[in-house]
């Protein structure tokens, strides 16, 4: 019979070199807060500051200047640019078509996202099954990736003015008659109403796929229980959907009115700001200020400055309205 002597020591030996082990920090320092942890941050710090706060400041510094571009004179404006912000009709008419923006790129999107989310959820999912509810959320999602430039094109072909435009044929076919509406360069509503039906169809799968995902934590017996109880798909709605997923609603809510806020692309591929400057919005009249021949650059930063404040302002306000529900609830 062999008996093992010092194994205890061993033992002790190595929970102590594991102890040790565990208890010294990831990165050669003598303190845990040495700078060789920020070595970590720098190439954020760098990104942010060359692509965020460079362009941020250089931009609020020119809306203080007059320039005409390229090697033209600099010179100090003050105020004058800011001035000119506040009596410009133009500018203004811009900013109430950001109003018509946020009721088409947010309001109804998410109104919309969120019926659908809870009848593909609540009714679909539990009804048919699963894979049938993933479909069509995945087909809802759909415009969310087809490029901007190609969802302005393939709109342009059904909005097409004359006979061949598929809304027009359309239309044709309902009424009997003979219908040539000029949608995108007709009158002011009529371009809009495009511009709106486009940035609709683009943006409701961005909201329904979120509130799907949202609705994928909430207890399915919650839902059983109240059907038992008799309550209805809208009780179920407005008792279990809407409150559980609040949170994602301000979220959806908040990225979509910034989105709204800065909207160009649609602008610029259906209608170029037209007719007459009727769909002129603040990101657009900047560029076409910027980019003109022989205008001010100064003045196109003053635009875009202002832009961003909004966004700003707004952002914090949702923020706050946030923080307060959720003080409620608690």
């Amino acid at each position: 019979m062999s008996i093992t002597v010092g194994q205890p020591n061993k033992s002790r030996r190595t929970k102590k070199v594991h102890s040790e082990v565990e208890n010294k920090p990831l990165i050669a320092g003598d303190k845990p807060n040495s700078f060789a942890y920020w070595l970590y941050f720098i190439p954020g710090i760098l990104l942010t500051a060359v692509f965020v706060v460079y362009p941020v400041l250089y931009n609020v510094t020119l809306s203080f200047l007059h320039w005409k571009g390229g090697f033209s004179a600099v010179s100090f404006a003050g105020f004058e640019n800011w001035a000119h912000l506040l009596q410009d009709s133009t500018f203004w008419l811009s900013f109430r078509n950001i109003i018509y923006m946020i009721i088409v790129m947010v309001v109804v999107p998410t109104l919309l996202g969120l019926i659908l989310a809870a009848i593909l959820f609540d009714v679909i999912g539990r009804r048919f099954s699963g894979k049938v509810a993933s479909f069509l959320r995945a087909t809802y999602y759909l415009p969310q990736v087809i490029p901007i430039a190609v969802a302005g094109v393939l709109f342009g072909w059904i909005l097409y003015p004359d006979k061949t435009g598929v809304l027009n044929q359309f239309l044709t076919f309902v009424t009997g008659h003979d219908v040539e509406i000029n949608w995108v360069g007709g009158t002011g509503s009529t371009a809009l109403f495009s511009i709106g039906l486009l940035m609709v169809w683009i943006q409701l799968g961005y909201p329904t796929v979120i509130f799907m995902a949202a609705l994928q934590r909430v207890d399915p017996e919650l839902y059983e229980a109240a059907e038992l109880d008799g309550a209805g798909w809208f009780r179920r709605f407005q008792a279990i959907t809407k409150p559980q997923i609040r949170p994602e609603i301000f979220v959806v809510t908040l990225t979509m009115t910034i989105a709204a806020l800065k909207v160009f692309g649609p602008v610029f591929i259906l209608t170029q700001g037209g007719p007459n400057k009727a769909t002129y919005v603040p990101s657009y009249y900047a560029y076409i200020q910027y980019f003109g021949n022989a205008t001010d650059k100064g003045y196109a930063a003053t635009i875009a400055t202002s832009v961003a404040i909004v966004v700003s302002i707004v952002a914090v306000l949702f923020l706050r309205a946030q923080r307060r529900a959720e003080e409620k609830e608690a």
